[in-house]
């Protein structure tokens, strides 16, 4: 499964995409103002392009696990996307991520950077441990 993580920000979102085998997080170019026409059709043209099955936008709570000023803006921001866009959209708590963003540094955006962090808590949390899970063989029926 290919997953496309959001950090989601009003004025650009950080994005990360993890490899067809659901393990590995990099990050992609941001996208300037995704609540905009411009924005949202980006957004949906990744989705497309990357051939995205799930989108997981980072929920910003507080330390303590409460919502923050910016969760309700985030919330919404996601609940438009699942009206967009042809994949599920869940959210995920992002704490910590934009301070791994800027500790690991790197070439890609900090928003971005932030997104595969995210992406790589979400891939290990999942019951495949970030694994693509394996299909069931099919056996012949019987008769």
């Amino acid at each position: 499964m290919r997953v496309l993580a959001l950090d989601y920000g009003r004025a650009r979102c950080g994005c990360a995409v993890s490899d067809p085998t659901g393990v590995l997080a990099s990050p992609v170019e941001p996208v300037r103002a995704p609540l905009s026409r411009r924005g949202l059709a980006r957004l949906r043209t990744l989705v497309r392009e990357l051939d995205a099955d799930r989108v997981v936008v980072g929920l910003p709570l507080s330390l303590s696990g409460r919502d923050s000023a910016q969760t309700e803006e985030t919330r919404e921001f996601a609940a438009r996307l699942e009206r967009e866009l042809s994949v599920p959209v869940e959210l995920y708590d992002e704490r910590f991520t934009t301070r791994l963003a800027e500790r690991t540094g790197g070439r890609a955006e900090e928003d971005s950077r932030a997104a595969a962090h995210l992406l790589e808590s979400w891939l290990a949390s999942q019951p495949s441990g970030g694994k693509a899970a394996a299909l069931p063989s099919q056996e012949a029926p019987d008769g």
